[in-house]
C-alpha cells in the first residue's frame, strides 16, 4: 500500500505550483517534508489499504476545491495501472525557478486548464490530443519568454573556468539540487573538487581526497548534504561536502574498480555501484554492508546506473554493449532482474539518463544513452507485452564523435515546458552539442566549442541559466546562457 501514499504525495506535488506563488522554496520544502511523513506513515502500516484510499479521495477533492480540478491529461500519460507510474509525477526532482522575474513561478509538472492563472476554473480542456503538460503551451512560453529552442539555447559566453585538475581528466561534473551555484566534479587524480559559483567571484570550497585511484563517478544526495564517489580504487567513499570529511569507506567486496554509482532517489540511505567485475551492488551507506539480494551480474563492466523517476526501475548499461534493467525495493534495496536489451553490438554504454518524459510532443517515459561508436540515442520506456518488463523502443539517433572516451549526456531540466526540447551531449570532437529531439533533420540546435580535448560531461543547473562542461584535460568550463 505504499503506492497509495505515494499518489496522494504526487497530488500533493502537482498542486504545489499554487501554494505560496512567491516563495518557491517553501513548496519544495514542504512537497519534501510531505514525502518524508508519508514514506514513514507507508512503512510504519499505520492505517488500513481500505482508509488510505479514502485518505487519497478526499484529500484529492479538498485540493481541487482550494485551487481548481486538475485534468488527467496534465500529468504524465499512463501506460500501466502499477504503483511505477501512479507515482512518476512526483518524484523526477521538483526545481525551482528563482530569480528571474520573467520566469513563470511554478514547478516542472502539470499546470491543468482549470487551475492555470486567467482560465476560469471548470473550463473545457481544448488541449490537443496527447500533448502535455499544458494547454497550448502556456507555461512553455512563459519559461522560454517566445522565443526558438536555438535562442533559448544561446549562450552569451564562459562564465568561469576550473583547472585545479589540470592534466587529469574530469569524467563527470554535477551541480547541486535545486541549487543554481553548487557544482562539484571528480578527477582522474583521485579527488574531488566542491565549487560555488556565487555570490562572490566562483571559487574552490573544498577538495576531498582520500581515493587511492581516479574517481570514476560521483552523485549528490538529495539534500546536498552527502556526496557518494566511486574509484579505481576499488572502494565507495561517503563525503561531508561543507567541510570534506569522508564519512565512511566501503571496499568493493570483490576487491574490483568501481566504475559508476547512484543513490536510490526514495531513499538515499542506499546507494547502487557498478564494477569492473561486471557487478551492481546495493549498499546501506549507514552501515557500509550491502543490501541483502540486492546484488546482479551484467554481461560486461558496468559503466553506467540511473534510475527512473519513481525509483523503481534501475537502469544499467555494460562495456558490452547492453542495457540492463532491475526492479528496485526502495525499502530493502532489493533488485529483481527484469530485461535485457542490446542497443550497440560490440560497443559500450557510458552514460544513462532517465526521465518521466522527454518532452510535451513524447509524453511517455524516455531513456537517452551514449552508447559507444559515435551514437546519442533516446528511447521510449515501454512495457513488455506478456512479461511487463521494461522494454526499450528507438525515438531517435543523434552522431556524435564517441570512439574511446567515457562520454556522457543529459536532459536539459526544464524540457517539459517547452514546445520543442533538447539533450546536450559531450563529444571527443571537444565541443559540447545540443539537439533537438523533435526534429526529424538539422537536429543541432546549438554547439559550444573552447574545450582543449574530448567534452567528456555536461551538467546544467537547475533554472538552465548555467551550463557546466568537463574535458579530458582537466579543464571544467562553466557556460553563462544568454537571457532573452
Amino acid at each position: 500500500m505504499a503506492a497509495v501514499w505515494q499518489q496522494v504525495l504526487a497530488v500533493d506535488a502537482r498542486y504545489a505550483a499554487y501554494r505560496t506563488p512567491r516563495w518557491p522554496q517553501f513548496r519544495t520544502q514542504y512537497v519534501r517534508r510531505r514525502s518524508q511523513l508519508l514514506r514513514e506513515q507507508a512503512q510504519g502500516g499505520a492505517l488500513e489499504g481500505s482508509t488510505r484510499r479514502w485518505y487519497l479521495r478526499v484529500r484529492s477533492r479538498l485540493l481541487a476545491q482550494r485551487y481548481g480540478a486538475l485534468s488527467e491529461q496534465s500529468s504524465c500519460r499512463a501506460h500501466s495501472s502499477s504503483a511505477l507510474r501512479a507515482s512518476r509525477t512526483t518524484l523526477d526532482r521538483m526545481e525551482d525557478f528563482e530569480d528571474d522575474p520573467r520566469v513563470a513561478r511554478g514547478h516542472r509538472r502539470s499546470l491543468s486548464r482549470g487551475s492555470h492563472p486567467g482560465v476560469p476554473r471548470g473550463a473545457p480542456d481544448e488541449r490537443p490530443s496527447g500533448v502535455v503538460p499544458t494547454p497550448l503551451a502556456e507555461a512553455s512560453r512563459a519559461m522560454a519568454g517566445d522565443t526558438t529552442l536555438s535562442e533559448n539555447y544561446a549562450f552569451a559566453g564562459v562564465y568561469h573556468v576550473f583547472d585545479q585538475h589540470t592534466d587529469s581528466a574530469v569524467p563527470k561534473v554535477q551541480f547541486a539540487h535545486d541549487d543554481r551555484h553548487l557544482l562539484a566534479c571528480c578527477s582522474l587524480d583521485g579527488t574531488i573538487s566542491v565549487c560555488r559559483l556565487a555570490p562572490g567571484p566562483p571559487a574552490v570550497l573544498q577538495v576531498l581526497r582520500g581515493h587511492g585511484a581516479g574517481v570514476a563517478d560521483f552523485a549528490w544526495s538529495l539534500s546536498n548534504d552527502v556526496l557518494v564517489s566511486a574509484s579505481l580504487d576499488g572502494t565507495l567513499r561517503l563525503w561531508a561536502p561543507a567541510d570534506g570529511r569522508c564519512i565512511r569507506r566501503v571496499p568493493d567486496p570483490d576487491g574490483a574498480a568501481l566504475l559508476c554509482c547512484a543513490f536510490q532517489p526514495l531513499n538515499n540511505n542506499l546507494t547502487v555501484v557498478g564494477s569492473a567485475r561486471h557487478m551492481v551492488r546495493v549498499v546501506n551507506i549507514s552501515t557500509g554492508k550491502a543490501a541483502r539480494g540486492g546484488a546482479g551480474r551484467l554481461p560486461g563492466r558496468v559503466l553506467a546506473l540511473c534510475f527512473d523517476a519513481p525509483g523503481r526501475i534501475l537502469w544499467a548499461g555494460d562495456d558490452r554493449g547492453s542495457v540492463s534493467s532491475f526492479l528496485c525495493d526502495p525499502g530493502t534495496g532489493r533488485l529483481t532482474k527484469a530485461s535485457r536489451v542490446v542497443v550497440q553490438a560490440g560497443g559500450s554504454i557510458t552514460s544513462l539518463s532517465a526521465r518521466a518524459w522527454a518532452s510535451r510532443e513524447a509524453p511517455d517515459p524516455s531513456l537517452l544513452v551514449n552508447a559507444c561508436p559515435d551514437r546519442l540515442l533516446l528511447f521510449r520506456v515501454v512495457e513488455e507485452e506478456g512479461s511487463g518488463a521494461p522494454g526499450l523502443r528507438l525515438r531517435r539517433s543523434f552522431p556524435t564523435r564517441h570512439r574511446e572516451q567515457p562520454l556522457r549526456s543529459c536532459f536539459c531540466p526544464l524540457m517539459s515546458f517547452r514546445q520543442g526540447a533538447c539533450v546536450v551531449t559531450g563529444s571527443e570532437d571537444a565541443c559540447v552539442h545540443f539537439f533537438d529531439v523533435g526534429r526529424t533533420a538539422r537536429a543541432t540546435v546549438n554547439t559550444l566549442q573552447g574545450h582543449g580535448g574530448a567534452v567528456l560531461a555536461v551538467a546544467f543547473n537547475c533554472d538552465e541559466s548555467l551550463l557546466a562542461s568537463s574535458d579530458a584535460t582537466g579543464t571544467v568550463i562553466v557556460w553563462r546562457r544568454q537571457h532573452a
